[in-house]
């Protein structure tokens, strides 16, 4: 019983030190040539709007979806400049061919 609570102590006081560490900008270090916003957030930048949704069945499904609005106007005629990251080449993704060929975004981004 005491290795288990000695264990964890040190699992909390490790998880929390990972919850204090401290950002690059914090040290004085700063990425790009912006500013960020007051929130530090997609949706500091005017016009975007975000939503997510989370579903909990059961005691073992988690799943979600977001959603981002680039702007409220009509997203297929006013079309966004867009560009695409692959960070870990896994799992499908719709609408790559059309970002890539055409470096604009039509649709919402889910």
């Amino acid at each position: 019983m005491k290795k288990v609570v000695l264990s964890i102590v040190i699992l909390t006081t490790f998880l929390n030190t990972f919850a204090q560490q401290k950002r690059a900008r914090d040290y004085g270090i700063e990425i790009g040539v912006l500013q960020p916003g007051q929130f530090n957030a997609i949706t500091d930048v005017k016009g975007v709007k975000v939503g997510h949704t989370t579903l909990h069945i059961g005691d073992s499904i988690r799943t979600g979806v977001t959603v981002i609005l680039p702007h409220s106007g009509n997203i297929f005629q006013e079309k966004v400049p867009a560009a695409i990251y692959i960070g870990n080449g896994f799992g499908k993704l719709a609408g790559y061919s059309q970002v890539k060929e055409l470096g604009n975004v039509e649709t919402p981004i889910v």
